[in-house]
């Protein structure tokens, strides 16, 4: 079971929306989102080696899964919707085609990858990650921290953006995080797009106008794309007002039967 905080009334007639974070995140990474959906009950989870969940590990994807299903086991979470971001994404993505039941409301993902296809691009990727775990390791953790934020993915940032996620992730376990960057490494991650494409619940992908790499991705890989103004790839920190009006449409949109890979105008 993995650290979570409960918000919100059990018996609540709407399905619980349950919060995955990234990576280098926490489940407190969403409070500013959620100050949208006080009326809904919202279950946000730490993953492991983030917050509250600091010190657990597990071994891959698979693992994951059963630690996020006992979570939602011992709140009593029956009927909900995921929603993640990056790291959080991918988990969404994996779960709902590999370990969700019929409780699964649908799923909203932001700039997360449905997973690699080529072998090569697994080898490029699992030596990259691999690189990144052992900084992790042995560097001083704001050092690898400023270096993490100095990506290309990352470019829209302001030097006071950076220095304050910076700030925020400083009092992190680095050996926890590089634990879990290995273990969920998109490296380790199989392609979920055919699975994707075979589900019958709502799927939704929410991604920054400028995050021109997770934009083509999702033209390239034909995902139910809308985009959230003023905002690169962390786009519910960025611009958390269009972030909420898009989950708020889509919660209202689907308050009725809807097939997968809904896309908004």
């Amino acid at each position: 079971m993995l650290h979570a905080r409960w918000q919100g009334h059990h018996r609540s007639s709407k399905p619980v929306l349950v919060w995955l974070h990234g990576f280098l995140g926490s489940a407190a990474d969403w409070q500013g989102i959620q100050q949208s959906f006080s009326d809904w009950p919202l279950l946000s989870i730490d993953l492991p080696g983030h917050g509250g969940s600091g010190a657990q590990s597990v071994s891959g994807f698979d693992e994951l899964c059963q630690r996020i299903s006992a979570t939602l086991a011992a709140h009593q979470v029956d009927r909900y919707w995921l929603i993640g971001y990056s790291l959080g994404g991918r988990t969404a993505m994996y779960y709902a085609c590999r370990a969700a039941g019929p409780g699964l409301m649908g799923m909203i993902v932001e700039a997360a990858h449905p997973g690699l296809t080529l072998p090569s691009e697994r080898a490029i990727r699992q030596l990259d990650d691999r690189r990144w775990a052992q900084r992790f390791r042995t560097q001083p953790l704001r050092q690898t921290l400023a270096q993490w934020y100095c990506q290309p993915l990352f470019a829209e940032l302001s030097a006071m953006q950076r220095l304050a996620l910076i700030d925020a992730r400083a009092s992190s376990h680095a050996p926890s995080l590089a634990a879990m960057l290995e273990a969920t490494s998109l490296s380790q991650q199989p392609d979920l797009l055919p699975e994707l494409q075979q589900l019958t619940l709502p799927f939704y992908y929410l991604c920054g106008e400028w995050d021109h790499k997770f934009q083509l991705l999702a033209q390239q890989k034909a995902l139910p794309l809308s985009t959230i103004a003023a905002a690169g790839h962390n786009s519910h920190r960025a611009n958390p007002a269009a972030f909420s009006w898009q989950i708020a449409r889509i919660l209202r949109q689907t308050s009725h039967p809807a097939s997968h890979f809904e896309e908004l105008p």
